[in-house]
């Protein structure tokens, strides 16, 4: 009778396990925090690669932003490349508030982002740039 009580204290603390384990929730598979400091447009970030492991979409989050004008940020526009063989594919651009811009769920390849446009100024600054992918 003690034999089958154990049994069954173990197949429930198993089941409770396997339950805590399965609940774990799905991390990115990358993701870095950098900086911009003195940006014009056209200027590039660092390449990173996205193998295409899960299922999070591509994003660029700022915070922090300023220009070299008197009126302050207000927006910018970034466009996300995905490096290629000749000319690098164009992915698309998103306006930029000093939050985030998300791309959605890409390819594996290499990729990066560039400064399309400023509404004001020329040079911008982000304290925090965080990169999903």
């Amino acid at each position: 009778m003690m034999r089958a009580s154990r049994r069954a204290s173990g197949i429930i603390a198993s089941a409770i396990a396997v339950g805590f384990i399965g609940s774990i929730p799905a991390h990115a598979e990358g993701s870095r925090t950098s900086y911009i400091s003195g940006w014009h447009i056209n200027n590039e970030s660092q390449r990173w690669t996205d193998n295409n492991t899960d299922a999070v979409n591509t994003a660029v989050g700022f915070s922090g932003c300023s220009t070299d004008t008197d009126n302050g940020f207000n927006d910018s526009r970034l466009t996300l490349w995905k490096d290629v063989s000749g000319p690098d594919e164009n992915h698309g651009s998103r306006a930029n508030f000093c939050n985030t811009s998300t791309w959605g769920r890409e390819r594996a390849g290499d990729y990066y982002f560039s400064l399309t446009s400023l509404t004001y100024g020329e040079t911008l600054h982000v304290k925090k740039v965080t990169i999903r992918y």
